[in-house]
């Protein structure tokens, strides 16, 4: 942001963008594709969807909800 703002180079931030863009949606889809197979409900893909979009929120997710849940 600083390149984008500061300085006018539009380059490294349209790239970074699509670098975190195109990670949201692996994690999203991971997600689905990880409740599926553990045969969670809605409500713990709800969690971990609401946990991408808050700032550090999967680091607490994993710790309070993934860690030692194995099927």
């Amino acid at each position: 942001m600083p390149l984008k703002y500061w300085a006018d180079i539009l380059e490294p931030n349209k790239v970074v963008g699509y670098i975190h863009g195109g990670l949201f949606i692996a994690y999203v889809l991971l997600a689905l594709i990880f409740c599926w197979q553990r045969k969670w409900g809605i409500k713990r893909f709800i969690i971990l969807f609401v946990a991408s979009l808050l700032p550090f929120g999967t680091f607490y997710v994993d710790k309070k909800y993934l860690k030692g849940s194995t099927a």
